[in-house]
């Protein structure tokens, strides 16, 4: 029997019913390279669903029957695609999978830091009422510029132009983009935008994207919110931004090391909202990210 080992402690019933032919190994809910290499040397997997952790050279090579790396979801930077193709190993990814589910969680930071939900919230439950000096941002009629027009992009960008705000979006590779997307550069992005929100992949291209020099570009009092990846943003820059008002707030749910470290800058921040990279963690997402993988790999497989 076939072994498909999956990169974290679960996999949603609907996914293991596509996959009732095969053996399923858990790595654990957070496994480290060893362990993965381990469990490679150990199973021989055909396949391998990456929810946790990274695959890289190490632990393709643990396992010589690998075929197909399927991603749990739609961003493969922590897959060496590189290594797996020169190994003619194929790379698959869910793409679109758990589009609601993090265009809702941009959607959900971005009103946070307009309507300072979080800081009133405390206030509140400290025994403040601070109506007369209160004052929120008005989203509607205000720019956001999207950068990743993707499945997730484009949804955020549906939902914001429902919000009568006016959408620019930043990305190379999208086409037949809706007519309420205005296409737009970077440099269009940085200094008309409202609201940044980021939703490309990461890449060695634009690691790092919004840092001191961007930042400066932006209009003053600019939203910044962060559905993608960390390794998009420098994370000192940001946080110098929203010290010297630049910035307004941010709404982040990934960061550039994961799980964030202790006593992380960004923490006691009240104009920086955090969220632990959930973004994509619903219970529905759970199930299609899933069943998407287990589809895909399957589809791999089934090519020979």
């Amino acid at each position: 029997m076939s072994t498909v080992l999956v990169t974290g402690a679960d996999l949603a019933p609907q996914a293991l019913a596509l996959l009732n032919n095969m053996e399923v190994v858990y790595a654990g809910k957070a496994p480290t390279e060893d362990d993965l290499i381990a469990l490679c040397r150990r199973h021989d997997p055909v396949a391998i669903i990456v929810r946790y952790g990274k695959v890289g050279v190490a632990v393709m090579d643990a396992a010589p029957s690998l075929k197909v790396i399927s991603k749990h979801g739609s961003g493969t930077d922590t897959i060496d695609k590189v290594a797996a193709k020169a190994r003619g190993i194929e790379v698959v990814a869910a793409v679109g999978a758990n589009a609601a589910a993090v265009a809702e969680q941009a959607l959900a930071l971005m009103l946070a830091c307009a309507k300072s939900v979080v800081p009133l919230d405390a206030r509140m439950h400290a025994g403040h009422w601070d109506k007369a000096t209160h004052k929120s941002l008005e989203l509607g009629g205000r720019t956001v510029g999207v950068v990743g027009l993707g499945a997730i992009g484009q949804r955020f960008a549906r939902m914001a132009h429902a919000m009568d705000m006016r959408v620019i979006g930043f990305d190379p590779f999208a086409k037949n983009l809706p007519d309420y997307i205005q296409s737009a550069d970077l440099a269009t992005i940085w200094r008309e935008a409202d609201v940044i929100s980021l939703h490309c992949p990461l890449t060695d291209e634009n690691r790092g994207m919004l840092n001191a020099e961007t930042l400066a570009q932006c209009k003053r009092g600019v939203i910044v919110v962060n559905t993608a990846r960390g390794g998009l943003i420098d994370e000192a820059a940001l946080l110098a931004a929203v010290r010297s008002d630049q910035v307004a707030g941010a709404g982040l749910d990934s960061f550039a090391v994961e799980p964030m470290t202790a006593d992380h800058p960004f923490q006691g921040q009240e104009r920086i909202v955090l969220s632990p990279h959930i973004g994509g963690v619903t219970s529905d997402a759970y199930i299609n990210m899933g069943v998407a993988a287990a589809k895909n790999l399957l589809a791999v497989l089934a090519r020979g």
